[in-house]
Order: C-alpha cells, then sequence, then structure tokens
C-alpha cells in the first residue's frame, strides 16, 4: 500500500510550504490540491464563467489544461504559476471549491497523485475526502490575524498595494465559506494530529511532521 500523508487546514497556516519541505526531505511526491481550483478559477474567469455555474464549472474541469513541471504550472501551455497566487483568483478557487459536481471531477485527478515510494497531500478534504485511509493525517490551524499578517508580508514583498484589516475579513470571510459548504466541508479529518502554527515558525512545524511521520512510517521516513 502506498504511504500517504494528508496535511489539510485554512489558507496561511503554512500547509503547502510544510508539505513541500516534508516531500522533499523523505523524496516523496507532493499535491498540492489547491493549485487545481486555482487554475480552475483562472480559467472559468478568462471563460467568463460565473463562479455559481457549477455544472459548466465541472465540465471545464473535467477536461482542464493544466500541467505541473519543475515546480511551475501551465494552463494552455502558459506559465500560470504567479497569475494563480493572486489574492483575487484565491477568492475565486474557494468559490468554485464549493460545488459538489467540480469536486468530483478532480477527485480522480488528484487520486491519481498516490504514487510509490509515497505522497504528500495538501489541502482542504484531503484526509476526510481524498486520502480518508491515509496513514497519517495532520491538520494544521493559526488565528485569522496571524495567517492574514503573513500573507499581507509575501503580497508586500512582490509589491502590492493591500490592506492588512481587509486581508483579516477576506481570510474570515473564506474560512466561513471552506467550512459552510456541503461538498467537502473544511473540518479536521477523524484522527487527525492538529497542530496550531500562529507561534511556530515553518521549521518547527515542518520538524514536528517529520518527527510524527517517522512515528508512523518508521521504515520509510529519511
Amino acid at each position: 500500500m502506498i504511504p500517504v500523508v494528508t496535511i489539510d487546514g485554512p489558507s496561511g497556516t503554512g500547509k503547502g510550504t510544510v508539505a513541500d519541505r516534508l516531500a522533499q526531505r523523505l523524496g516523496w511526491h507532493y499535491l498540492d490540491s489547491g493549485t487545481l481550483y486555482r487554475v480552475l478559477g483562472l480559467a472559468a474567469q478568462r471563460r467568463g464563467l460565473d463562479p455559481e455555474m457549477a455544472q459548466a464549472l465541472a465540465a471545464l474541469a473535467a477536461d482542464l489544461p493544466v500541467e505541473l513541471r519543475d515546480q511551475r504550472v501551465f494552463l494552455n501551455g502558459e506559465d500560470v504559476s504567479d497569475a494563480i497566487r493572486t489574492e483575487a483568483v484565491g477568492n475565486l478557487a474557494s468559490r468554485v471549491a464549493v460545488h459538489g459536481p467540480v469536486r468530483e471531477q478532480l477527485l480522480v485527478r488528484q487520486r491519481a497523485a498516490a504514487r510509490p515510494p509515497g505522497l504528500i497531500a495538501d489541502g482542504r478534504d484531503m484526509g476526510t475526502v481524498v486520502f480518508p485511509d491515509a496513514g497519517l493525517k495532520i491538520f494544521l490551524t493559526a488565528s485569522a490575524e496571524e495567517r492574514a499578517e503573513r500573507r499581507y508580508k509575501q503580497l508586500k514583498q512582490k509589491g502590492s498595494d493591500v490592506s492588512l484589516p481587509q486581508l483579516v475579513r477576506d481570510i474570515r470571510k473564506r474560512d466561513e465559506r471552506d467550512r459552510g459548504r456541503i461538498a467537502a466541508p473544511l473540518k479536521p479529518p477523524p484522527g487527525a494530529l492538529c497542530v496550531d502554527t500562529t507561534a511556530l515558525t515553518i521549521t518547527e512545524v515542518v520538524t514536528w511532521v517529520l518527527a510524527a511521520v517517522k512515528g508512523v512510517f518508521p521504515n520509510l521516513a529519511a
């Protein structure tokens, strides 16, 4: 059986960075499920699709021309790695992700990422829906204020003109939407190890999660 570790949680908790570093340390594959929803949101926007058009979005998701290579993301052959990381596209991703038909179309693609020697998967429903039988499930949390501060610093470094209070409001609204959706709501998976990263550095979280991996997969973790 292919070993799978899921890392779920709301945006800004550090799950993507932690999952990526963990995969590199172990030499395992890495699934950033949020990227698929961001690419879908961007593709829908470019086609003029309303985020509420569930069936049209599902049809787009079924044949989404996305490719991941060399840590870059391509849509129809175009490098959209930076374009999908904007706040606007992030909010679009959250809106298209509420639809059950959309999630069903992306489910097969996500599960196909589980390949030897192992997989680290991050998202919002990795441990609850996509890989419910994962050997280890992690759920990261952090205060909305801390997550907004982290995002604020990232955007400022990129030269974006952003408002910290607005980021806090946006994060809380997105959390509410993610937790309240009918399809795969954001919540800790059964049996998950929960970690509050508010006062922790990425290195501290990676160290903690790596120790947990070694406890579950003693013969596989590096």
